[in-house]
């Protein structure tokens, strides 16, 4: 049984399924992208809901308490 089993979105009250998403947060002025991270993602709005411990361990990440995979080069565009 998974963790997001029977569980319903508070919004529209589709199933949540489990999947692995990636994440792109501002902090301290730059951009970190978490990627791999479990989640419950609702079926037919696409919602996403996090485990607490899953957010605990997003948040040590971004404040530099564990060390990046690696790091991207990425563009950026002004119109």
């Amino acid at each position: 049984m998974g963790f997001w089993e029977n569980e319903t979105c508070e919004y529209c009250g589709g199933p949540i399924i489990e999947r692995r998403v990636t994440l792109h947060r501002k902090v301290r002025g730059g951009y970190v992208q978490v990627e791999n991270v479990p989640s419950g993602v609702c079926r037919e709005c696409g919602t996403r809901y996090y485990a607490a411990n899953v957010l605990k361990t997003i948040q040590e990440s971004v404040r530099g308490r564990r060390k990046a995979d690696r790091e991207v080069c990425m563009p950026v565009y002004s119109l």
